[in-house]
């Protein structure tokens, strides 16, 4: 994911104001001031408490308007962004999960070459000591 010389990611950095995220989703200002104050998104603020959009928060939008496309209203469009962000969080713990098996078993591998060879020493002195 592209990142800012910040290391914040691109996709995070508002710079849109309300016109123009509500352009970019084809929502109106009203509609984002209102999913807002519902919690189904929070722009940044300026200094003047004016809002900036990010390019995620104007995905998010994006996403209402196909949900309210789709017929949900607003209590099912918030549940459908919760899941969606849970399946989210869920999919990153699963990797993180699966590489640290794929570790694991990397691990295992060499843990039980070192046993053969291990045990192989031992035979040897036991066998030179007779």
């Amino acid at each position: 994911m592209p990142t800012t010389d910040s290391g914040t990611p691109a996709a995070a950095v508002a710079v849109y104001a309300i016109s123009v995220a509500a352009e970019l989703s084809g929502l109106s200002i009203q509609a984002l001031r209102l999913y807002e104050r519902r919690g189904l998104l929070t722009p940044e603020r300026t200094g003047g408490r004016t809002r900036r959009y990010s390019d995620a928060d104007v995905a998010r939008l994006r996403r209402i308007g196909e949900l309210l496309l789709a017929g949900l209203n607003l209590a099912g469009i918030e549940r459908v962004l919760a899941l969606e962000s849970d399946n989210d969080d869920l999919r990153a713990e699963n990797a993180t999960l699966a590489a640290r098996l794929r570790r694991l078993r990397a691990d295992t591998v060499r843990l039980a070459s070192d046993n053969v060879a291990l045990r192989a020493s031992v035979a040897r002195e036991a066998g030179a000591a007779s």
